[in-house]
């Protein structure tokens, strides 16, 4: 099969990109699967397993694709009608009555029944990016990790949470002052900000915390973090909105929407074990098994099937995110 992945940006991203790692694992499992894969990306972009076209905006999107693709991967609705089979993989929340095309995959069965569909492939990981982690280091803090100018991923309650509990903070994804969403300082010396980091210093960071806290306030699609995190040993606690609970369950972590239960809870760590976070992880969330699910609707497609008979649809209120959080 021959795979064209349209990616606005350059790859490989160094820092945070989720949407463009998940692809880039996706590619070399394709391409270790034996099929022929080619990046329509940002000028920059450069890879050893796939072909790389450079994405000129000045042009239509199907004058730029190769005669002999076969389906195209995209992570956003087409702006224009594509000539080529193809697919969409949505990564985040519609707006409410929002219309996506049928042949739309969502990251989750919850991510996917809000937006009236049954299609979908959860995340994985390649593991060779993070390479063994380390069970007898000794773990020093408690994790956020994600955009922490993003209210719904809660870094608020996080930093409220690990005060409680007496424990230290490291956010990955954010710092101790931050100007886009109005003025905010975090004064709590407890709290050590790390930025937007990748590779090896993120690894470093995971592979010394405790656990990840994940209290988000909307309906998380799929959070990659949760993947990471297990991967490393953590257990994770989190909400139950989204996909938290398809995801996280009871042996790898806890959810409540209760901020003094999943203190509470945090000062029980001990009983989660390490060594069945990580396979977990690793027996459910790879990149070879989301490589796989994706190709299963790819060659629905290619035998003229239709994923979703109606068009899926958002019912959420993307502007009503923010979600109960009690104390």
């Amino acid at each position: 099969m021959n795979i064209l992945i349209f990616m606005n940006s350059i790859l490989p991203v160094k820092k945070y990109g989720g949407t463009q790692r998940i692809m880039w694992w996706l590619a070399k499992e394709y391409n270790n699967l034996g099929h022929k894969v080619t990046f329509l990306s940002k000028k920059g972009t450069i890879c050893s397993f796939a072909d790389v076209i450079f994405y000129n905006p000045e042009k239509k999107i199907n004058e730029q694709i190769p005669e002999n693709i076969d389906i195209i991967h995209f992570n956003s609705t087409p702006k224009e009608e594509i000539t080529k089979p193809f697919i969409v993989s949505i990564r985040g929340n519609g707006r409410k009555g929002e219309k996506f095309l049928k042949n739309t995959v969502f990251l989750s069965k919850n991510h996917a029944e809000r937006h009236n569909s049954n299609c979908f492939v959860y995340n994985g990981l390649d593991f060779n990016d993070y390479g063994k982690p380390n069970f007898n280091k000794k773990r020093e803090h408690l994790l956020f990790l994600a955009k922490a100018s993003w209210r719904v991923k809660n870094l608020a309650g996080v930093i409220d949470i690990s005060k409680k509990s007496s424990q230290k903070l490291a956010v990955v994804g954010g710092n101790r002052l931050n100007l886009k969403m109005g003025f905010r300082f975090t004064p709590n010396l407890n709290v050590k900000f790390y930025g937007l980091v990748g590779g090896d210093k993120k690894n470093e960071i995971l592979n010394k915390s405790t656990a990840l806290l994940f209290p988000v306030l909307w309906h998380e699609p799929f959070g990659i973090a949760i993947i990471e995190a297990m991967y490393f040993g953590m257990p994770v606690f989190g909400t139950t909105y989204g996909s938290l609970p398809e995801i996280i369950t009871k042996e790898v972590g806890f959810l409540s929407n209760n901020k003094s239960e999943i203190t509470s809870e945090i000062k029980n760590i001990e009983k989660y074990n390490r060594t069945n976070c990580y396979e977990y992880v690793c027996d459910n969330f790879n990149s070879q098994i989301m490589a796989k699910g994706y190709l299963k609707f790819y060659e629905k497609i290619l035998n003229n099937e239709i994923l979703n008979n109606i068009a899926p649809f958002s019912n959420n209120d993307y502007n009503k995110k923010i979600l109960e959080f009690n104390h």
